[in-house]
């Protein structure tokens, strides 16, 4: 039997709009997660990055929204604030396409609580954002949790670390026993898992999996001194003319004098990361889409999930230490059946990390090298 948006109870209106954005069939990790998620089910769901996890978890919850009640009936939780950004944006054009009455707002740390408060006046149906803003909210009676019937913890690796987890269990604890509890990452560990299966009864772990790297993305590696690497990243930059790059680094240290380099040699560059204000990343990430800027260098958190069309390439200016992290940079090229390119710039100390992620992920990391201007 096939599996569609229909048999998968997903009503005739939110179809017609999803056509309308383009999408005609349901993914792998949607047609596994949309009806047990429609049915209130506790859900742990994996799949690799770009394979449609925020709308596994968007549809069920429009399909079970109340719109005749004007009261808050889902959390979404966000390990960034562009992440949330962007996942209320996928709301409001699902909204849009499918002329729905939902409704929907982001709560993030950074924004103006004052504006947020007089937002949640209009009783939306769901809120996105950042746990500390949100229990925040909630500790000022501005965020009913007795009408919660829905948590998503999205990208849940991250948000279930030591940092976070305390405010997640305040959040999860605010609310009734029996609200439905979804999480969603690309990857997981054991110890996730079993902080996950300790915040929720019954849940059930689904896996789409098939444990290696997109197939359409080629892999890369260029030996340099880690003095080097700016004026490395600089020639290769200049070699590949990509339309749009994604560089990752470990170090927020070296982010402003890798801008100030590339800009000094003409480089349309700016940054996202954790440290900045929200006003400059959210101009850096709008400017990166709509191709003002070239590259765009990043920190794994800040890239989280984020859904940024047309990457050409992906630059490892720091090599992750953490093999999953490479699956997440790589998973920002290669998408929707397009081809891309990884490159990492590794130092004598970082290359036996490649050996590691050939093994790892059964891929070919080729060396290459920068001479007169080319790639070879």
């Amino acid at each position: 039997m096939e599996i569609n948006f229909e048999s998968l109870k997903i009503n005739e209106k939110i179809i017609s709009g999803l056509n309308t954005m383009g999408i005609k069939e349901p993914t792998e990790i949607q047609k596994e997660i949309i009806l047990p998620a429609i049915n209130k089910e506790n859900l742990i769901g994996q799949s690799e990055t770009g394979t449609g996890k925020t709308l596994a978890y968007l549809l069920p919850i429009i399909e079970n929204i109340d719109t005749s009640k004007k009261e808050i009936q889902c959390i979404i939780l966000a390990p960034t604030h562009e992440l949330a950004i962007q996942i209320n944006n996928t709301i409001n054009e699902v909204k849009k396409s499918a002329n729905l009455e939902i409704t929907s707002t982001p709560l993030i740390g950074s924004a103006n609580i004052k504006r947020q408060i007089d937002n949640l006046k209009a009783k939306p149906h769901i809120i996105v954002g950042s746990a500390g803003r949100i229990f925040e909210l909630m500790g000022k009676k501005k965020v009913t949790a007795h009408t919660i019937k829905t948590i998503v913890i999205d990208e849940v690796d991250k948000l279930l670390d030591k940092n976070n987890l305390p405010v997640i269990k305040n959040i999860i604890k605010s609310t009734q026993n029996q609200t439905q509890l979804m999480m969603f990452s690309a990857t997981l560990n054991n110890k996730t898992l079993e902080i996950a299966k300790d915040l929720a009864k019954d849940i059930k772990v689904i896996s789409v999996k098939n444990n290696k790297v997109n197939e359409n993305i080629k892999h890369s590696y260029i030996k340099t001194d880690y003095r080097k690497k700016i004026e490395t990243l600089r020639k290769l930059l200049n070699s590949i003319k990509g339309e749009k790059v994604l560089v990752f680094n470990n170090d927020s240290y070296t982010t402003n004098t890798t801008i100030e380099y590339l800009s000094f040699n003409n480089v349309k560059v700016d940054a996202i990361g954790g440290s900045g204000k929200m006003e400059d990343r959210k101009r850096a990430l709008e400017n990166f889409r709509k191709g003002k800027i070239q590259v765009l260098i990043a920190s794994d958190i800040a890239a989280r999930g984020l859904d940024i069309k047309e990457v050409n390439y992906v630059i490892n200016f720091d090599i992750p230490e953490d093999p999953n992290d490479y699956l997440h940079r790589a998973g920002r090229v290669g998408r929707a059946g397009k081809s891309g390119e990884v490159f990492s710039l590794v130092n004598e100390r970082e290359e036996n990390l490649i050996e590691i992620y050939e093994k790892n992920f059964k891929i070919d990391i080729s060396e290459r090298t920068l001479y007169k201007g080319n790639i070879e």
